[in-house]
């Protein structure tokens, strides 16, 4: 009986495993391998769940098994930093019209370095066009044509 138990959680184990691998995102992992690493325990030492101490010795496996788990998967996927973008660093970015841009709207859209931002301009400016980042103010960016910026950054008047 011990054995069917260990084998069922060495293949639930590794049913885990596959749904982790087609839809990461670490939510299964660490069952998975718990499971894996119990079933083998049940599968080579038949009687160690009628054993007195076996409850403690699974406690404290899957203790070991979860930090180990958890260790190896951060290393094997560091988190990244997220994307960090002020005011200052859109100043003079060149990007890409989706929404036409009109004056005194931020109803227009503009992707700057694979982000999508509000915008307003002076002129109207259509989708399609490039354009140059002015200034940033809070969550919408002033724009101007690529074509109308002057040496000094600034839109031509």
């Amino acid at each position: 009986m011990d054995s069917i138990f260990g084998w069922l959680m060495l293949i639930v184990g590794a049913l885990l495993l596959v749904v982790e691998a087609l839809t990461p995102g670490f939510f299964v992992a660490v069952p998975a391998t718990i499971l894996i690493v119990m079933g083998l325990l049940v599968v080579l030492a038949p009687g160690l769940l009628t054993f007195p101490w076996g409850l403690i010795i699974f406690a404290l496996v899957t203790i070991v098994v979860s930090i180990a788990t958890i260790l190896f998967y951060r290393r094997l996927a560091p988190g990244h930093k997220p994307i960090v973008t002020g005011e200052d660093s859109l100043a003079g970015k060149t990007g890409e019209v989706i929404r036409d841009v009109v004056p005194g709207s931020i109803d227009g859209k503009v992707k700057v370095d694979e982000q999508i931002w509000s915008a307003t301009s002076a002129e109207k400016i259509e989708a399609g066009q490039r354009v140059r980042v002015i200034r940033a103010e809070g969550v919408h960016i002033i724009v101007c044509r690529l074509t109308d910026v002057t040496e000094g950054g600034e839109c031509k008047k």
